[in-house]
């Protein structure tokens, strides 16, 4: 979604990825969310720091390590995951609307394809 269509919800691109990533995923480290975002730990960091201070993500002790945090939505956290994707589906829906059945099906079955290998994507060196 374009900054503009994120404006209601108040959050960054990389806030509504992150947002994303928790609520599909659910409670996770740190580490794991810059893996599942693809960005440097630090960066990951910063939005994480962000969206606490917001009140959208808290951090909690690792019961299986205490050296370690775990994140997760709060629940303002989780209502605003919902009406991003709810604002993404409709989005997607105005833009696919124009495509017939066997299009989209054929759309979904080639980006399906693409995103067998999300580690090696085509066009990139392995």
């Amino acid at each position: 979604m374009s900054k503009e269509a994120l404006a209601p919800y108040d959050v960054s691109p990389s806030q509504s990825r992150a947002i994303g990533v928790l609520a599909r995923h659910g409670d996770m480290r740190p580490g794991e969310l810059a893996r599942h975002l693809r960005i440097a730990p630090r960066s990951a960091t910063e939005v994480v720091d962000d969206l606490e201070a917001r009140g959208m993500v808290e951090r909690s002790p690792d019961p299986q390590d205490r050296r370690a945090t775990i994140l997760r939505l709060t629940g303002g956290g989780a209502q605003v995951a919902a009406e991003i994707r709810g604002a993404r589906a409709a989005e997607a829906e105005d833009f696919f609307g124009r495509l017939d059945a066997a299009d989209r099906a054929e759309l979904t079955r080639i980006l399906h394809a693409l995103r067998e290998d999300p580690e090696n994507p085509p066009g990139c060196p392995p």
